[in-house]
């Protein structure tokens, strides 16, 4: 048998990171297995679909290295791939089962339905859908479907026994009849549910193996009613834990939770997020790969494992994620590293004609997320308001009387240097430190904290010199001369 998986997401927007993580293991486990992966667009729900959202479907899937095997833009044999393209398929299924007894057409009106649910509210009851129209006769049904009268066609629950199936996540789970609703397989429109389609495309594509959230666990009982009632081969189930935000609520586009587009657009790299995911509800095997927690593309696919699954809930941990992107950044090489960060330098220092390259080396492994970058060396661009009082520092052994000495013996040593490249900086300044009988501390605090304005820095006086350039560094050396004077 021949693996066959699918991805079938709906349109109704970018590709949140619950459905990410169903995408990435539907793939891996079909990599693994020597199998095929499907991509399918679900969009049978025209109210909810956002216009241009498929496009952004394919966009993600190629982006986080996902490449589907079949799809609505790469083809294959089971095609089409979008479910309204298939929309003339449905209806001799559904028709069928109403042959068979498994469904029945229904004429109620909305009107009519809400006032049964009103009247069960009333008297403190669960409604269901009551089998209002199961006997009407065949014949009746037929000549008002044939006269235009709107109608759905609902699939018909036996009201005693159990529906049941087994899931290689969750095992046996099974429910009893009285308790699922007459489903609706056929929209008014004539559009299938999802309900439906589901079964009716996987059954025709030839899926084998079904993972999605454990939201489905509940329906998939009526799903395998619908499979008996064909005498179809069922599928291989996997229900796949939800991704929480925290202990009680799960990650929704609803709540504004980041996409995977979000992540990427805010400067976590591709292959941190996908890993990271990845960890999100399975774990390798530990006796082949103990506390391992960083993976290839191809490392996931040989270590991915349905064993490794777990039942309960992740949390989506960004203080994690945040580790984890920090890890990736600072393994790549410095040439990666600077092609990710260039647009983000660009953001404060564009037109500055900085030698970006020496600002990579110093941010490399200072970076966590590239959108924090910009305020990181922000300074660089814009000397930002100080207090004198950040002058005084107890293990350089400065204050704001030793700094406008050393500014004022620094200014003119830079001054005259022609060659204004860090590793001449910074022999000027040790220079200055030895010849006065000063630590050196004394001279690169102060130079630092008048040409940076901040404590912290990436880098020290003399890379941050360089990257400024001797007319700027002179300029903020002059104003911080200033500053202490006029405190003197």
């Amino acid at each position: 048998m021949t693996v066959r998986t699918r991805f079938a997401p709906s349109p109704t927007g970018y590709l949140h990171l619950g459905g990410l993580r169903t995408a990435l293991y539907t793939y891996l486990f079909a990599r693994q297995n020597g199998g095929k992966f499907i991509l399918r667009i679900e969009d049978t729900d025209q109210e909810r679909e956002v216009p241009g959202a498929v496009d952004m479907i394919y966009k993600s899937m190629r982006l986080a290295g996902l490449d589907y095997d079949e799809g609505p833009d790469v083809g294959g044999d089971y095609g089409p791939y979008i479910q309204t393209q298939r929309r003339d398929l449905y209806m001799p299924y559904a028709l069928e089962l109403v042959e068979k007894g498994a469904a029945y057409p229904c004429f109620c009106t909305k009107e009519e339905l809400q006032e049964r649910r009103d009247a069960a509210a009333a008297k403190g009851e669960q409604w269901k859908y009551d089998k209002h129209c199961l006997n009407i006769p065949k014949e009746e049904a037929l000549r008002r479907m044939q006269s235009g009268e709107p109608f759905v066609i609902r699939q018909n629950i036996p009201l005693t026994g159990t529906a049941s199936f087994d899931d290689a996540l969750y095992g046996h789970v099974e429910a009893p009849c009285d308790t699922l609703d007459d489903n609706v397989l056929i929209k008014q429109d004539g559009l299938p549910t999802y309900n439906f389609a589901n079964v009716i495309d996987d059954h025709l594509m030839g899926i084998t193996h079904v993972m999605r959230g454990t939201e489905y666990l509940s329906s998939t009982p009526k799903y395998n009613l619908l499979y008996e009632a064909f005498g179809w081969e069922k599928p291989t189930y996997i229900h796949l834990s939800p991704v929480m935000k925290d202990a009680s609520r799960k990650l929704s586009k609803r709540y504004g939770d980041p996409s995977f587009e979000d992540l990427l657009s805010q400067g976590y790299v591709k292959d941190a997020i996908i890993n990271f995911i990845a960890l999100l509800g399975w774990c390798p095997d530990v006796k082949k790969y103990g506390d391992k927690e960083f993976f290839t593309k191809e490392e996931l696919i040989e270590a991915f494992d349905l064993s490794g699954l777990s039942k309960s809930p992740a949390i989506f941990n960004t203080e994690k994620l945040d580790w984890f992107n920090h890890e990736y950044i600072t393994r790549m090489s410095l040439d990666e590293y600077l092609e990710l960060a260039t647009p983000w330098f660009d953001k404060v220092l564009a037109g500055k004609n900085m030698d970006y390259r020496m600002l990579a080396s110093l941010m490399h492994t200072r970076t966590e997320v590239f959108n924090r970058v910009p305020d990181q060396i922000r300074f660089l661009a814009e000397l930002p308001e100080y207090d004198i009082d950040i002058y005084t520092h107890k293990k350089m052994k400065t204050d704001p009387e030793i700094s406008l000495k050393a500014l004022k013996l620094a200014l003119p040593a830079l001054e005259a240097l022609e060659d204004f490249s860090e590793e001449n900086v910074k022999a000027v300044l040790m220079e200055l430190a030895q010849k006065n009988e000063m630590k050196t501390g004394q001279i690169m605090w102060p130079v630092r904290i008048a040409i940076s304005g901040l404590q912290s820095t990436p880098g020290g006086a003399t890379e941050i010199a360089y990257l400024l350039g001797k007319d700027e560094t002179l300029r903020r050396m002059k104003l911080g001369v200033e500053k202490l004077e006029q405190h003197d």
